[in-house]
């Protein structure tokens, strides 16, 4: 057998989902198949400096997710631009660490998700999991995201978009007269239902606001849909394929970041969901195209709404779903027959070959 991948597992960042991105990267590495990957472990602290992480012992209360911690490291790095197999380098001593054939970027929200640290890996000439710096950067707003799919004829729900300095300038009243009530209040930029609150009365609206400008400078106001919560994971680059759709049913008011990571018993998951053979094939056609429209690759899950009367509703798309041990993205992949450690080697494939086509593209005037 040839030598080993050598993949850099990127994870932790300066976002809210700090937390959520420890526990998807302990699935990772303890999934991966070592036979055929090593693993270099890249923890980001809260504070933003990047360090390399001893596989053992990189986490603290891995095992409880309202206190997990990154294990503090000694070996601070950096991300190197323009030197191709050095890009990793120690701070302190100047040298090239770990070579790193592909990353893995198992960071979710602002700062990891949002195509700033696809921009650098970009900038550094080395392959990388999941959609490129356009996808991610439209798949995290949440406004850019639903103007795109409505441009598209895609369906989505009705939303009203507050930036920062409209967020005193806008009363309940008016967004009833265009939503009805009760609404959904988010910000624009983030993930794992953080910030997310429903409001059906002025009180409940203010005070939602508050809380989802605390973590964006824009904010959205979505209306209520009664409908089932339904998911379908993409995976692909030009020929994406869908999994199977499964089906959340909370046990919460809502799908709330609690229901999603801490709270085992928070929702119930039905996968495949219990649908119609033409609704399963229509959500997971309508998966693929809005994975397309959005311009992502490797990777993302789409969620919608299936009303009562047959219709879906595009709700949003993730492009670094969460991947901790009840996370919807691999559960749904194992049920279309992709067992999680096929499923990361996989987006390692998609990855390279995505970076050895774009190494074809010519970069300069003949």
């Amino acid at each position: 057998m040839g030598s080993k991948i050598r993949v850099g597992i990127l994870f932790g960042g300066k976002s809210a989902e700090h937390e959520v991105s420890l526990q998807s990267a302990k699935n990772v590495i303890d999934a991966i198949d070592k036979n055929k990957f090593e693993v270099t472990l890249i923890g980001i602290d809260k504070s933003g400096r990047w360090y390399l992480n001893d596989a053992s012992r990189f986490l603290l209360h891995a095992d409880d997710p309202k206190h997990i911690q990154m294990q503090h490291a000694n070996e601070e790095v950096a991300l190197v631009a323009g030197r191709q197999g050095e890009q990793l380098v120690s701070l302190a001593t100047a040298n090239t660490t770990d070579k790193l054939d592909v990353v893995f970027p198992i960071l979710h929200g602002p700062l990891g998700e949002d195509g700033t640290i696809q921009g650098l890996l970009k900038l550094a000439n080395v392959p990388f999991v999941g959609a490129g710096v356009l996808g991610s950067a439209v798949g995290m707003d949440k406004d850019v995201m639903k103007r795109l799919l409505r441009d598209a004829g895609l369906p989505i729900g009705k939303f009203i978009t507050i930036p920062v300095q409209k967020k005193n300038k806008i009363s309940f009243g008016e967004i009833v007269q265009e939503l009805n009530s009760p609404v959904f209040i988010k910000p624009a930029n983030m993930g794992s239902s953080v910030g997310v609150h429903r409001a059906e009365n002025e009180e409940q609206f203010n005070s939602a606001l508050a809380d989802a400008f605390k973590y964006d400078n824009k904010v959205i106001v979505e209306e209520f849909i009664d409908g089932r919560e339904i998911e379908c994971a993409v995976l692909g680059n030009e020929n994406p394929v869908a999994s199977v759709a499964g089906e959340i049913i909370p046990h919460h008011e809502f799908y709330s970041y609690e229901a999603k990571y801490i709270d085992s018993e928070g929702a119930g998951l039905q996968i495949p969901a219990d649908l119609p053979a033409e609704i399963m094939a229509q959500i997971q056609k309508c998966a693929i195209e809005t994975f397309q429209v959005l311009n992502c690759e490797g990777m993302a899950r789409v969620d919608f709404f299936l009303q009562q009367n047959g219709k879906i509703v595009v709700n949003e798309i993730n492009t670094i779903p969460g991947f901790t041990r009840i996370s919807m993205y691999p559960k749904l992949w194992a049920a279309s027959g992709v067992p999680y450690s096929i499923l990361i080697e996989k987006l390692i494939q998609l990855a390279i070959k995505r970076f050895e086509r774009e190494k074809n593209l010519k970069t300069e005037v003949e």
